[in-house]
């Protein structure tokens, strides 16, 4: 690939962050209680004031990335969002675990505008985000007390999800079968793993790699049938589970997770984990979620060619698009194969920035908002983020 073509690319790419990151700086901040609004329409008027606490956390975390590593973001109004947002969510996020009123702390999933919780989920997620919004915050800021907070909410998370998950809330029913091995919670662990350790030193690397080997073992289970296909959910043994539920394929999630096994292949040098990455990871899911008539890759897949029960599955997403992106040009990056180093996107509003979240399956804009109770600021900033700095590698190194 030629240089030219490299650095076109990277100008196009630096230049939707930008918009991007001026869209949600534009819009987004709530000056009289703290913290961000995230149900915002294409013309930036929010149309709805509840605040989801995986969205606070994310938006703090890519507030304080863009800070800490891109020189053109190192701005006083960016850290201060990033503070204030954090302000709000160390506040508010925390509340009984809404089971026995004592124990642990968990984190709400929806609050109000002004901070009172709405809803809790029976899950480990809102916590996940809350760690990574923490942490980097006590990056940005040098405030250790912060580091110390989500090093003490990461124990709380392993405990549930490793040793005793009864503290989440959920009740043992008799028509139940063992929970399913989903490939969301080691996935979501091991970028904690890589949050918490990501320039700390060895002490703090070893304390957490039995945790990283565990999430990458769980990770692979979910290459199944000799290989040939990622199946979303697993029995709690690593097999093919009955039912729907067991043939689910989520092509975008597959290919996070071949991203995601990259980065700890190259942290390793571990070439076979990079060869798997990219083989069952990467190009397997795209290759079997592209739709080859429209275009796009689909949200959802049954393995045997069922029509999935989830009635957006043929929807195009931003978000597996964004995921799609980012693990072309990482496997590229680690390969030099030139046929990784694929592009594609419908999604940007050139005229009012950011991207639109939801398409039909023809690539129509199906919902024209920029923000909702899903989609923050966070997988479109994220991507771009990542393609730019590896772009900007690739170009340094053909130099």
């Amino acid at each position: 690939m030629s240089a030219v073509k490299l650095e076109a690319w990277r100008e196009q790419i630096r230049k939707e962050l930008d918009d991007t990151v001026d869209f949600w700086l534009k819009y987004s901040h709530d000056t009289t209680h703290g913290g961000f609004f995230t149900c915002i329409g294409r013309d930036g008027k929010v149309y709805d004031e509840l605040k989801y606490v995986w969205l606070q956390g994310r938006q703090v975390w890519m507030y304080c990335r863009l800070y800490r590593t891109m020189e053109r973001f190192h701005k006083p109004e960016i850290l201060e969002a990033a503070k204030a947002g954090g302000a709000f969510l160390r506040k508010f996020a925390r509340v009984s675990d809404g089971v026995s009123g004592g124990g642990p702390w968990k984190c709400a999933f929806c609050l109000t505008r002004d901070g009172k919780a709405v809803k809790i989920q029976r899950s480990v997620f809102s916590e996940c985000f809350y760690i990574m919004a923490v942490d980097e915050l006590s990056r940005a800021t040098g405030d250790e007390d912060m580091q110390l907070e989500a090093e003490q909410m990461m124990q709380q998370v392993i405990f549930w999800v490793r040793e005793d998950p009864s503290g989440l809330g959920r009740p043992a029913l008799p028509g139940d079968a063992p929970p399913p091995s989903g490939m969301a919670v080691p996935m979501m662990l091991l970028c904690l793993v890589q949050q918490l350790t990501e320039g700390r030193g060895q002490e703090v690397a070893q304390k957490y790699r039995e945790l990283a080997d565990w999430c990458v073992q769980q990770i692979l289970r979910h290459a199944q049938r000799d290989g040939t296909a990622i199946l979303e959910n697993v029995s709690l043994e690593g097999a093919e589970l009955p039912g729907c539920q067991g043939r689910l394929q989520n092509p975008g999630h597959a290919l996070e997770a071949g991203w995601f096994l990259l980065q700890v292949s190259g942290e390793r040098q571990d070439e076979e984990l990079r060869r798997v990455a990219v083989d069952k990871f990467v190009e397997l899911p795209f290759r079997g979620g592209w739709d080859e008539e429209h275009g796009g890759l689909f949200y959802f897949l049954d393995v045997d060619g069922h029509c999935p029960t989830q009635l957006e599955w043929s929807m195009k997403l931003w978000w597996p698009h964004c995921e799609a992106l980012v693990a072309f040009l990482m496997a590229y990056s680690h390969t030099g194969r030139p046929e990784l180093l694929q592009r594609f996107s419908q999604f940007p509003d050139a005229e009012g920035g950011e991207w639109f979240g939801y398409l039909t399956q023809e690539g129509k804009v199906a919902l024209d908002f920029k923000g909702g109770p899903f989609k923050g600021f966070f997988h479109v900033p994220r991507c771009l983020y990542m393609c730019e700095r590896m772009l900007d590698d690739l170009l340094a190194n053909a130099d």
